[in-house]
């Protein structure tokens, strides 16, 4: 027990020092994969003292679930009803990048916490997005202002999701100047662009490896990885939970199989879509079309993939690590072709930022796929990188 003077400095900030520290080591490692031992080493205090604060882990991950919402809604009660859009944006901006490593935790590992809990979030940033959409309609009055405001909020959430590194005040301002393009943008403007979009088909699960595969993906999506029994997928396959070894040594390696799939698709997707363009500019309208199309069909696979890597062992992670990387690679290329003003960096934050209009905006829209829905969201993705 420490006496002293010793006692004397522990700060009266404690709890938040605590949270923040959980935040960054649950964004890290995720729900399942993270210890309170962990976590009280990241905080240089005992286990013992962290059960003082927090009676257990979940209790931690809720209170870490809700820092970015509530500091969010903090913000947005701030501005007068009249504040400018930008005004607006450029607070929320600020908040989110202060939280950039441990603000992710809503977006995946959200899905591990209690039905109220999760109410209880949901309703925090509908506030958000409410008083956003207001503004947006007020300044931008295009269709589906909710929509947009949604989008922009992906822009800025998307800095949580990587870890390039800028200066942070060129990050406020790219992030910023992306968000208030998408609030502008027009959905209708890339009518008919999911037309030209060439996906490759899921391979058909015929072999029982496949069929296994395919009985996981909506499993772990909708329950997450750590939770899902070995025994639940064999139910949901007709098969008695011993037999699963005889196709895949472990539950991770279906995890592993998941993820390299969902890589492949993704590039052939890719591929063929850069195919059809002609130009740079082109170029960045097909790969925002090949995406929006992608998360689209795909949804179960791709939100796996994006969650769950981060908790597979490293030697696993590492080629999925690099198919990603090689990804990124190709839209910072053609995005600096039609951009020179930014650099690597830059580029590759903006490209971060399409994915979040993507993955916020198809969320906003319940994943309801039709050409109409793709070709709004590929406008939006389209205004994220471009001016």
């Amino acid at each position: 027990m420490t006496t002293g003077p010793a006692a004397a400095t522990r700060p009266r900030n404690r709890r938040q020092v605590i949270v923040e520290s959980a935040g960054q080591v649950f964004s890290e490692r995720g729900y399942h994969g993270a210890s309170m031992e962990e976590i009280a080493a990241a905080v240089g205090i005992s286990a013992p003292a962290l059960y003082r604060h927090f009676p257990n882990k979940y209790a931690l991950f809720a209170a870490c679930a809700n820092v970015m919402v509530d500091n969010l809604v903090e913000v947005i009660d701030e501005w007068p009803s009249d504040a400018a859009l930008s005004d607006v944006l450029l607070a929320l901006t600020r908040v989110t990048v202060a939280h950039r490593a441990s603000g992710g935790l809503y977006r995946w590992e959200a899905r591990y916490l209690g039905r109220e809990d999760r109410r209880l979030l949901r309703t925090k940033f509908d506030r958000v997005v409410g008083r956003v959409t207001e503004t947006v309609r007020r300044e931008y009055p295009l269709p589906d202002e909710r929509l947009r405001a949604v989008a922009a909020l992906g822009v800025i959430g998307s800095v949580t999701m990587h870890h390039t590194s800028i200066a942070q005040r060129r990050i406020e301002d790219l992030v910023l100047r992306s968000a208030m393009r998408v609030a502008a943008t027009d959905p209708t403007t890339a009518a008919g662009t999911a037309r030209l979009v060439e996906l490759p088909a899921q391979p058909v699960p015929r072999t029982r490896r496949a069929q296994i595969l395919a009985a996981a993906v909506p499993l772990f999506a909708r329950d997450g990885f750590a939770t899902v029994t070995n025994a639940q997928i064999a139910q949901a396959v007709g098969l008695a939970p011993s037999a699963l070894y005889r196709h895949y040594p472990g539950k991770v390696d279906i995890l592993v199989a998941a993820c390299l799939q969902a890589a492949e698709l993704l590039a052939q997707a890719v591929d063929r879509s850069l195919q059809r363009a002609s130009d740079p500019r082109q170029a960045v309208v097909a790969l925002a079309a090949a995406y929006v199309a992608y998360c689209f069909e795909h949804n179960a696979l791709n939100s796996v993939a994006e969650a769950e890597v981060a908790g597979l062992p490293a030697d696993v992670r590492r080629p999925l690590i690099l198919a990603q990387r090689e990804h990124i690679a190709v839209w910072e290329q053609q995005l600096r072709a039609v951009r020179p003003d930014l650099d690597r960096r830059q580029a590759r934050l903006l490209v971060h930022a399409g994915f979040g209009v993507a993955v916020e905006a198809g969320r906003a829209l319940r994943w309801q796929d039709s050409p109409g829905h793709r070709d709004a969201v590929t406008a939006l993705v389209t205004g994220a990188l471009t001016r």
